[in-house]
């Protein structure tokens, strides 16, 4: 089921296209990756999102309706520049923020306790931001964020200025939220995080939508039907076992086994060629090249690239 969806947003500013015919759909209850280079037009989407600039055309749904100014209270916003007042106390801070998404202050308090008991941060209530790190900065952010519970979350580089751990402990805190029920919308350079948090992505290049969907059937929709194999047996009888209608694209090893990438340029599946390979080779291992979401995105953008040049 779709929470949210934008539908052929544009916006220009002056001679810039931010966006064009931009849309995309998140289902209920998923973490959303929006990609694309610097300049592609995520940020100017995220900002309409939150109604803090409107749409030149197009619109933008929330539980099947078009986005209402009241909206505001069921988004949860993290931007990658962060928002903290630097000379004010962190707990004041992160109170003001909480009434500012509706919550009464008896709530409020007793959600921010639990939080900062569960980030271990008690004692940073009343220290400065600016005396906080870029990272202990960021988990503070982070709770202020999350603290109206909000439907539908963006979070833009979440990860950046954090550790490996405090990554860690955020992503569990992401997926987390997820699976009580919120939708998380995720921006990111971080090809890695995608596929290990993203069920769905949209691209965006150039301010125009590449590609969107399931992250598994992308990655599908982009395999270059390549295997690596290892074997053991003559090597070079591998060639002659083989039809034309595969390649043997590296062929390495030695007396301990073999192993090869072999590239299949007809429709037969890994069923076929294992049943050629069997009756001549002791087969140890057998995988299928499924190329990353980061290669996939470096494909997309340098194709586009050459298309706009």
């Amino acid at each position: 089921m779709e929470l949210f969806s934008a539908r052929e947003v544009s916006k220009s500013f002056v001679n810039h296209r931010a966006l064009d015919n931009v849309s995309m759909s998140v289902p209920e209850k998923s973490i959303y990756g929006l990609l694309g280079p610097n300049g592609a037009g995520k940020t100017t989407l995220i900002r309409i999102i939150n109604q803090i600039t409107a749409p030149d055309t197009g619109e933008i749904r929330l539980n099947g309706r078009n986005l209402k100014p009241d909206d505001i209270y069921r988004i949860g916003y993290m931007p990658e520049e962060r928002g903290l007042y630097k000379k004010m106390k962190v707990g004041e801070q992160a109170l003001y923020f909480a009434r500012l998404k509706g919550l009464d202050k008896k709530t409020a308090m007793k959600r921010l306790r639990h939080w900062f008991e569960k980030f271990e941060i008690q004692s940073w209530w009343n220290k400065k931001v600016e005396e906080l790190s870029k990272g202990m900065q960021q988990k503070v952010q982070f709770i202020i964020t999350i603290l109206h519970e909000p439907e539908l979350l963006i979070f833009d580089e979440p990860f950046s200025g954090f550790d490996p751990i405090n990554t860690n402990l955020l992503k569990n805190e992401i997926t987390g939220i997820r699976d009580r029920g919120a939708t998380i919308i995720f921006s990111t350079h971080n090809m890695g995080s995608v596929e290990e948090l993203c069920d769905h992505i949209t691209l965006i290049n150039n301010s125009k939508s590449v590609i969107e969907g399931p992250v598994n059937g992308i990655r599908d929709q982009f395999k270059l039907d390549i295997y690596r194999i290892g074997f053991e047996g003559d090597a070079q009888k591998l060639y002659d076992v083989l039809s034309p209608a595969y390649e043997v694209l590296e062929l390495t090893g030695g007396r301990a086994g073999h192993h090869a990438r072999i590239k299949v340029h007809s429709k037969s599946t890994e069923n076929v060629l294992l049943k050629l390979l069997m009756p001549h080779f002791h087969i140890t291992s057998f995988t299928e090249e499924i190329p990353s979401m980061n290669d996939i995105f470096i494909d997309l953008v340098q194709q586009k690239t050459k298309v706009n040049n």
